[in-house]
C-alpha cells in the first residue's frame, strides 16, 4: 500500500502530472535522482498472453535476428520470424507454439500437459537444429538472465538488455 498509494502515485504524480492523488504523507525527497518511475504488479505482461520477459524488453528481436544470422539458418533461408514461436514455419504447430496440449475434462477443470512433439519447446525439429555456440532458439529462451548474461557477455545489445533486468533484480527470471 505504501509503494503504490502513496510513493508511486506521487512520483507519477510529480514526473507525469498523473490525476491519481496519493495517499496522505508529509514529503517526498529524492526525486531528483530518478528519470521515470514505472508500476508493476501481476497482470499479464505485454500485449498478448503470449509475451514473455523477452518479449517485453525487446530482447527477444536481437535474439531472433541473431539466430537468423547464423550459417546454418542462412543455409537453410530462415529469417528472424522463423524463430518466433507466434508464426508458422518455426513453431510447433502440434500445440501452436504453446509448448503445452489443453485436454478438455468435461466436467473438471482442463488438464494442461506437455505438448508431446516438441516436448514442450514450442518450436519444430529443424527451426532447434540452429545452434548458437551450441544452444537452440528454445535452450536460449528457457535460460535465466543470470544465464543470458555470461552466455551473451560478448554481444552488447543483448548484454545491456539483461544488465538491466539483472540490476532491479530480476536475475532468477527465465528469458521466455
Amino acid at each position: 500500500t505504501l509503494v503504490v498509494e502513496v510513493l508511486y502515485k506521487k512520483l507519477a504524480q510529480l514526473m507525469y502530472r498523473a490525476k491519481d492523488r496519493p495517499g496522505k504523507h508529509e514529503s517526498l525527497e529524492g526525486i531528483e535522482h530518478l528519470d521515470k518511475v514505472i508500476e508493476i504488479d501481476q497482470s499479464p505482461i505485454g500485449r498478448t498472453p503470449r509475451s514473455n520477459p523477452a518479449t517485453y524488453v525487446g530482447l527477444f528481436t536481437y535474439i531472433r535476428d541473431l539466430f537468423a544470422t547464423l550459417p546454418e539458418a542462412k543455409t537453410r533461408g530462415y529469417k528472424p520470424g522463423r524463430f518466433s514461436f507466434n508464426v508458422k514455419g518455426g513453431r510447433c504447430e502440434a500445440c501452436q507454439g504453446d509448448g503445452i496440449i489443453r485436454i478438455e475434462m468435461q466436467f473438471l477443470p482442463d488438464v494442461y500437459v506437455p505438448c508431446e512433439e516438441c516436448k514442450g519447446k514450442r518450436y519444430n525439429r529443424e527451426t532447434l537444429e540452429v545452434k548458437f555456440r551450441g544452444k537452440s532458439i528454445a535452450d536460449v529462451l528457457n535460460m535465466t538472465v543470470e544465464d543470458g548474461l555470461e552466455f551473451f557477455a560478448n554481444i552488447p545489445r543483448i548484454r545491456n538488455k539483461l544488465e538491466t533486468l539483472n540490476a532491479v533484480g530480476l536475475s532468477y527470471i527465465r528469458l521466455g
